[in-house]
């Protein structure tokens, strides 16, 4: 029995993807990313300075923060204040590492970049909302850097995006939305640049296991699928696409 998409979707079909940038007034940049019906807001913030193991090294450093907001999902959910959860930890270091990876640290100099990606909607996909998302707004926050001659060029280096891919009654499915992703046999969440040089691979088989061909199929699905999103981003940050 094949699965059948809720949202009637081909198998390696995305979500319908948007940017809004400038969402907000006072960030360095922001962009509201539309995933299908997730929502997450990323913002960008830069500060002079570094933390203390790079001070002194002419490098710049990038970090983020990740939260879901309290009704971000049918449930309302408990604000994190003093203790993160483990799952928000996770999630906000793989936005950092990923994001990380797009940035020449010495031609930022000694700057933090602070990535914040708040979720206002979850119909999951989360994270990679957030990084792919999250790219956008950096490079906008680094070209107004350069418009303000703080930069002689932009420290981006690479292109950055990503997607998940599922296992649904053994067949991969592109960008799972919730119902999806609760029923998954398997979820992958992989992050690439734009030459399709993989990032990060995050995977997990939530009943039994996943084969070698499995894994072949999600990868080409999620090369299909971050090739799409980063044409999305250029577009967006052309202007050809809101």
């Amino acid at each position: 029995m094949s699965w059948q998409r809720p949202d009637n979707r081909q198998a390696d079909q995305l979500r319908p993807i948007r940017f809004e940038r400038n969402f907000t007034r006072f960030a360095a940049a922001s962009v509201l990313t539309h995933c299908g019906d997730t929502q997450v807001l990323c913002t960008v913030t830069i500060q002079d300075g570094v933390p203390k193991f790079l001070a002194g090294k002419g490098k710049g450093w990038l970090t983020a923060e990740y939260r879901m907001l309290p009704g971000a999902t049918p449930q309302r959910q408990e604000r994190e204040l003093l203790k993160l959860s483990g799952r928000t930890q996770e999630i906000q270091r793989l936005i950092g590492r990923s994001l990380r990876v797009a940035l020449d640290m010495e031609a930022l100099g000694e700057r933090t970049v602070i990535v914040d990606a708040d979720v206002l909607q979850a119909d999951a996909g989360t994270r990679t909302a957030s990084i792919t998302g999250g790219f956008v707004a950096l490079a906008d926050a680094m070209d107004k850097l350069v418009q303000q001659g703080a930069l002689e060029r932009s420290p981006i280096l690479h292109q950055v995006a990503a997607v998940s891919v599922g296992l649904l009654h053994g067949e991969p499915m592109l960008d799972l939305n919730y119902i999806e992703d609760v029923a998954a046999e398997a979820d992958v969440n992989v992050v690439m640049n734009e030459a399709l040089g993989i990032i990060e691979i995050q995977g997990t088989a939530e009943e039994g296991t996943f084969n070698r061909t499995q894994m072949n199929q999600i990868l080409d699905l999620a090369e299909k699928g971050i090739k799409e999103l980063l044409e999305a981003q250029r577009q967006a940050l052309r202007g050809t696409s809101s």
